[in-house]
């Protein structure tokens, strides 16, 4: 009988000891699976006939633009595509970055319209990076969209090439986009804007449309200066800013200096403290690119991006100002597929119908 009893006890020792090692494994992979970082980007290509392989080699001769297409805005994205691939011979890689519920919309507007001839690849952004990051803000909603952040990632999404360009989903092309991709930037910088100062044109538009000046175009204007965390930045807030919708980006830089942890460090004070917010002139994504760019970056020609074509219903530059600018941006409440909206006509030559029908233009005498 005491023989039995050791015998069970033995056993009841050794299932103890297997649950306890149980236990630590399954706390040690929870752990591990806690701390990794979470995958910005899932893989959801589809490449047209005669395009590049699965993975892209790294060429001189294939500029890769960056830009994301969210399901109510694919037809602006679309648009945007069609003017860089119509006013250039280069040859254009586009990555098209989306969420979940547009993969699929972004791809049978390609196949089943003109584009389908481009080279692109898909890739479905992972909104969960931003958790802790990003705060809801009623103002502006439509600035704290997940995509608005998918340029603080760019190195993260996969692609090989050392630089590439980014474009907001509101622009057109009218220029050659080599030319644009073509700047020398220089030594240290991970990216290219065009400054909000060296434009005059757009001076005088924004003075039109009753804006105050100086918080559109200066540090004043996205940042909140009663903070002390931006008093201790040193910025004068009568520095000139610049605008994050379009810019060329060195990723091979970017990754050196360790932009996106940069960025991702100043989401998270803002979540903390708020130091700024949408109701702000440029949102949340615009105050942490000025911030970690500052001084840092080469200027564009103003030419590349002539912006504030959003923000007023009725201001307006002069036809043939427009007509030499190589890139228009219309960054503000007013989208030229809405309607009211300036300078919608050249937006539109370069708008494909969608083969579904979800994305409509509203104009006067329609019924959108």
């Amino acid at each position: 009988m005491l023989t039995v009893n050791s015998f069970h006890k033995s056993v009841n020792q050794v299932l103890v000891v297997l649950l306890v090692l149980l236990a630590c494994l399954v706390l040690h992979i929870s752990l591990k699976a806690s701390t990794q970082p979470k995958k910005v980007y899932r893989q959801n290509h589809r490449f047209a006939a005669g395009s590049l392989p699965a993975v892209e080699a790294e060429t001189d001769d294939v500029i890769p633009v960056i830009i994301c297409a969210s399901e109510e805005r694919t037809g602006a994205s679309m648009a945007t595509i069609n003017s860089i691939i119509s006013n250039t011979d280069a040859s254009v890689f586009f990555y098209i970055v989306t969420l979940r519920d547009a993969v699929k919309i972004a791809r049978r507007y390609i196949e089943r319209t003109k584009l389908k001839g481009i080279q692109y690849k898909i890739l479905e952004f992972n909104p969960m990076v931003l958790r802790g990051k990003v705060k809801p803000d009623s103002s502006r909603p439509d600035l704290l969209h997940p995509l608005n952040f998918v340029r603080f990632y760019l190195p993260l999404l996969g692609i090989s090439h050392r630089r590439a360009v980014y474009v907001d989903d509101d622009v057109i092309v009218q220029g050659d986009i080599k030319d644009l991709y073509g700047i020398k930037l220089k030594a240290g910088h991970a990216a290219a804007f065009a400054s909000d100062c060296d434009l005059p044109s757009t001076h005088e538009m924004v003075r039109s449309v009753g804006m105050q000046f100086v918080p559109q175009t200066t540090y004043m204007g996205f940042l909140d200066y009663r903070k002390q965390e931006v008093k201790d930045l040193g910025i004068n807030p009568n520095e000139c800013s610049f605008n994050p919708g379009v810019f060329v980006a060195d990723i091979t830089e970017w990754k050196r200096q360790k932009i996106t942890k940069q960025l991702e460090k100043w989401m998270e004070e803002n979540f903390r403290q708020n130091i700024y917010s949408s109701a702000m002139a440029g949102g949340v994504a615009t105050p942490p690119m000025l911030i970690v760019f500052h001084d840092r970056y080469t200027t564009l020609d103003p030419l590349w991006h002539v912006r504030h074509l959003g923000w007023s219903p009725d201001a307006r530059y002069s036809e043939s100002f427009l007509q030499g600018a190589h890139l228009l941006h219309w960054n503000g409440p007013f989208k030229p597929w809405n309607y009211p909206a300036v300078h919608w006509n050249l937006w539109e030559r370069w708008f494909i119908p969608d083969p579904s029908g979800r994305f409509v233009v509203t104009r006067p005498d329609s019924d959108g």
